[in-house]
C-alpha cells in the first residue's frame, strides 16, 4: 500500500471531522449577561417587589434591591414585578451524645418567586431557589440564637445573588 492512498483518507476523515465541529459549535453563543446593548441592567432596575413577611424575608428584598438598583434604591416606575415567598428553617445536624443536643446545624432559606411584566400581566419567569448556610451552636443560649441569625443573614444574601441572577438571565432574553 502506497503512502498516498493512506494519507488521503485520513485527510478527508479530518476535514469532515472539522466541518462537523464547526457545525455543532456555530449553534453556541456567548455573549455578556449585562450587555449594554440587551438593557439587562435597566430592566433589572426597573423591577418592583413585594413586600416581605418576615426578617429573612426582607433580607432578601433589601439585596435584591440593591443587587438590581446598583444602590440606587426602589424603581420610581417599574416595569416589573416580583412576588416573592421567603421560608427558612433551622436544622440541628450533629448531636452530642450526653446531652442530645445539636453542635452543628443547617439553615435553610427557599425562595420562590414570579416574574410578570406589569404591562400586560404576563408571567415571564417562575421558579423555587433554596440556599444553605452552615451554623455551630454553641452553649451559650444567646450566642446560640445570634449563630442562626447570622446563618440567615449569610443564606439570605446568597438567595438574593441567586435570584438576581435568574431575573437578569430572564429579562436578557
Amino acid at each position: 500500500m502506497s503512502f498516498d492512498s493512506v494519507r488521503l483518507p485520513r485527510r478527508r476523515a479530518g476535514i469532515l471531522l472539522g466541518l462537523g465541529l464547526a457545525t455543532l459549535l456555530a449553534g453556541c453563543q456567548v455573549r455578556p449577561l449585562y450587555d449594554e446593548t440587551s438593557g439587562t441592567s435597566e430592566n433589572l432596575a426597573a423591577i418592583a417587589y413585594s413586600d416581605a413577611t418576615s426578617r429573612v424575608g426582607q433580607e432578601v428584598r433589601n439585596r435584591l434591591i440593591f443587587l438590581t438598583g446598583g444602590g440606587a434604591g426602589e424603581a420610581k416606575t417599574p416595569q416589573y414585578r416580583v412576588q416573592l415567598n421567603i421560608t427558612s428553617s433551622v436544622v440541628g445536624v450533629l448531636l452530642q451524645e450526653s446531652a442530645d443536643n445539636p453542635n452543628v446545624g443547617r439553615v435553610i432559606v427557599t425562595g420562590s418567586y414570579t416574574l410578570q411584566r406589569i404591562s400586560d400581566g404576563a408571567t415571564l419567569r417562575a421558579a423555587r431557589r433554596q440556599s444553605v448556610a452552615l451554623v455551630d451552636f454553641p452553649e451559650q443560649e444567646f450566642a446560640k440564637l445570634r449563630a442562626i441569625r447570622d446563618g440567615e443573614d449569610r443564606a439570605a444574601h446568597q438567595l438574593a445573588e441567586l435570584i438576581k441572577a435568574d431575573l437578569a438571565a430572564a429579562l436578557g432574553r
